[in-house]
């Protein structure tokens, strides 16, 4: 079979990993199919406009391609974008109009066709393709540091912001840098098949499907929001009563506000519920509950507000895809 062409796009500024990080996993993939007497499936290049050694803000300079032109030499590849510094700031050289539209070309096809198989976005990379309107309407998935941000941004975008990884169509995006593995592994899968990818993860020494979301490594995940707006405010509020049996009346009766503009604001400043805000605030506390030496499941799950095992358990099932006790057993 004719190798798959993966196109890394990086830029002055792209996380290193971000983008060596797939190119690892692709070229390991090589190197399984290599030792099995099999083709290699994949055919790595890194791109950049323009070409030449291109700096990361690692301070290690990788050398590129130039970008391909769209039409033959894009059908049927996959195109990764590396996130970078600047992104969720709007000053990157990844934003550069012509830049953007040689991303759309490559994701659409352009008049000549031929686009890509496969558009992707590792960590902030996402500001790319939504910048380039390749998101709207989509499902995807950032570093849950710059999630609130991309949601804002961007509302035409669902974003969600435990995810590992998001598939919608044609558009794939990752969360925080690493993650860009996770996603790289799910590639393998969808070419060469679970084993392949299995091995693959095998020989990198890293989860083939890494369990719970992002949630789980940005304990202060809600420390983003501004003390001093509301968001910030009924955080405070919602902490020492998160034991209680607390309603969106309540809360919005302890602002002095209606429940109608404690959704509104609250949706303006965070993208998030007040429902959604006081579970997240639950699940924080319960894995920082199961995270203390000789905690139980049963008392995290009272001590948090959950009630009970089985409330807590379901919860973890949604919110991180694991059970408590996997969760305890990894991080307590």
């Amino acid at each position: 079979m004719k190798p798959i062409d993966i196109w890394l796009l990086v830029y002055p500024g792209f996380v290193l990993l971000d983008a060596t990080g797939p190119a690892q996993v692709f070229s390991t993939a090589n190197d399984e199919a290599r030792d099995a007497g099999l083709p290699e499936p994949y055919r790595i290049r890194m791109i950049a406009p323009g070409g030449g050694l291109v700096a990361s803000t690692a301070g290690v300079s990788v050398m590129t391609e130039p970008l391909p032109r769209s039409g033959r030499s894009l059908a049927g590849s996959t195109l990764v974008v590396a996130g970078g510094r600047g992104l969720e700031r709007g000053d990157s050289a990844a934003l550069d109009p012509a830049t953007l539209r040689w991303v759309q070309r490559a994701a659409l096809g352009g008049s000549g066709g031929g686009g890509v198989r496969r558009c992707c976005a590792v960590c902030t990379g996402a500001f790319v393709l939504a910048q380039a309107g390749l998101l709207d309407g989509r499902s995807a998935v950032t570093h849950w540091m710059d999630a609130a941000r991309l949601q804002a941004q961007y509302p035409d975008v669902q974003v969600l912001d435990d995810a590992i990884y998001v598939k919608d169509g044609p558009f794939y995006t990752s969360a925080g840098i690493a993650a860009g593995m996770d996603l790289a592994l799910s590639l393998v899968e969808e070419d060469q098949g679970r084993g392949a990818a299995l091995d693959t993860a095998k020989r990198l020494v890293v989860f083939f499907k890494r369990p719970g979301g992002q949630r789980q490594f940005s304990s202060e995940l809600l420390a983003q929001a501004d003390p001093q707006g509301l968001h910030g405010q009924l955080t405070d509020w919602l902490r020492p009563r998160l034991k209680r049996q607390i309603d969106v009346e309540q809360m919005a009766a302890a602002f002095a506000l209606s429940v109608r503009t404690l959704h509104r604001r609250l949706r303006q400043e965070a993208a998030i519920s007040p429902a959604q805000l006081l579970l997240r605030l639950r699940m924080e506390a319960a894995c920082g509950l199961l995270e203390r030496p000789g905690m139980s499941v049963k008392r995290a799950a009272s001590q948090s507000g959950f009630g009970s095992e089985y409330n807590l358990r379901r919860a973890f099932a949604a919110q991180l895809g694991v059970v408590p006790s996997d969760y305890q057993a990894r991080f307590g």
